[in-house]
């Protein structure tokens, strides 16, 4: 794969220009994303996106030969995306690569639902939404070589149970969906990510609808459901996207010349997309802990597979119990202060002092901040918390998470279990994120 200089050269003589501004966005397991100018011999300059696959990664030839179709396609659909410049495979590597032009606006989804910059956008997202998600679901999916058929319930919990993670509330999560299953309708193009942080918006509203190597065919609702996840709301009230209503989204879905699909359906999806997303958290922080990829970030990804959890539990109407007993406090040999107040202090050294601070670093001190709260909050509810779980599984019949997580699999399910796991849940989001429980009598 060329780099730097070399990479410059080469695209130039690939494209046939002068290339400027090269510089590297990104570079996930699978694609290297750059973005450079590229002036032609008329002295005309475009912005361009160049996308290196790399060998062995998770993205074949095939696979890459099926999306810039799929570009092709759901440009001619009139779908917001990034004109196809040139595509080949580098000769040296044997890698394939892609070349787009190069879209202007913003993905931060914090920025565009907050900033008064967007306020005009925020008004028209959604209906932009339900535009672009018709045409999309009406590009002919024969046309698309390669484009696979997926079903949508290849056991997610068997990448949990390849790192060992046992999650009873997934479990139930999952029992569930597979006894309320929807009758299957007739496939369609689906693009399988799209949310904000791959939408492009720009002062009109949908600019661009970006990464599509998720693509497949299958039911147009789960594109729906993913979108209005509540994981990809990033603080917004709006059910689809932190912006709109779920109903005012499948009224103009409707009027784009989408299917009729109930909510019902879509709150399939969403659960099923609770569930996606906390597997997707655990694996994240299994590759920390793992030693693969030391992150703090990823660290703290996985005390955030309760959100998902509890998302699911609040779609269903489960409840949890009351929370149990009176606190519990352990006494400490160590001297003054405690460790939650050592915590307490340093959370607010990195509050006062790092978070606010010129300069980079307070997107990752903001993280330690998160953390050191995760470990504050656990020390003092910790004691009370476990014996309440202890005493709930005593109450099942069960003497860890392990056995219970096993008859939930094997088909036991009650208000009882619900009730429990749904319980735990609440327990631990007390923990991880309490204000994610809104509001609720603790």
């Amino acid at each position: 794969m060329a780099a730097g200089s070399d990479l410059a050269s080469w695209l130039a003589a690939e494209l046939g220009g002068r290339v400027s501004e090269l510089r590297r966005l990104t570079g996930g397991a699978s694609r290297v994303t750059s973005s450079f100018d590229l002036t032609t011999a008329e002295g005309e300059t475009q912005g361009l996106i160049l996308q290196q696959y790399r060998s062995g990664g998770l993205s074949s030839p095939e696979q890459v030969h099926c999306e810039v179709a799929l570009l092709r396609a759901a440009h001619d659909a009139g779908v917001p995306t990034p004109r196809v410049v040139a595509t080949g495979v580098n000769d040296e590597t044997s890698s394939s690569w892609l070349v787009v032009e190069r879209l202007t606006g913003e993905t931060i989804p914090r920025k565009i639902l907050r900033d008064a910059e967007w306020a005009l956008a925020r008004t028209r997202l959604s209906e932009q939404c339900a535009q672009a998600l018709a045409d999309i679901h009406r590009i002919d999916a024969s046309t698309i070589p390669g484009l696979a058929a997926r079903d949508p319930f290849e056991r997610p919990l068997t990448f949990l149970d390849a790192i060992g993670v046992v999650r009873p509330a997934l479990e139930y999560a999952v029992q569930w969906l597979e006894r309320n299953r929807p009758e299957s309708l007739h496939k369609v193009v689906v693009h399988g990510d799209f949310r904000m942080g791959n939408l492009l918006v720009n002062a009109d509203g949908l600019g661009g609808v970006l990464d599509w190597e998720l693509a497949h065919q299958g039911d147009p609702a789960e594109d729906i459901g993913w979108l209005s996840a509540r994981s990809w709301r990033f603080g917004g009230e709006g059910a689809v996207a932190g912006l709109g209503s779920i109903d005012e989204l499948l009224a103009a879905y409707r009027a784009a010349g989408g299917s009729a699909i109930s909510a019902d359906r879509v709150r399939w999806w969403q659960i099923y997309a609770a569930v996606k997303w906390a597997v997707i958290c655990a694996l994240q922080a299994a590759s920390h802990l793992s030693g693969t990829t030391k992150s703090l970030e990823l660290a703290a990804i996985g005390r955030r597979v309760c959100e998902s959890e509890w998302d699911v539990f609040v779609l269903l109407g489960i409840e949890p119990e009351p929370l149990a007993g009176p606190a519990i406090s352990a006494a400490e040999p160590f001297g003054s202060p405690s460790a939650a107040e050592l915590l307490d202090a340093t959370a607010h050294y990195l509050e006062d002092k790092v978070m606010t601070a010129a300069g980079g670093g307070a997107f990752e001190a903001r993280i330690a901040r998160n953390v050191v709260r995760i470990v504050e909050r656990q020390i003092t509810l910790g004691p009370r918390l476990i014996a309440a779980h202890r005493d709930r599984l005593e109450g099942l019949g069960f003497s860890s998470d392990e056995e219970l997580a096993g008859a939930i699999r094997r088909g036991l399910s009650s208000d009882v279990v619900a009730t429990a796991v749904c319980s735990a849940t609440r327990d631990q989001l007390l923990v991880a994120n309490p204000s994610y429980l809104g509001r609720l009598d603790r």
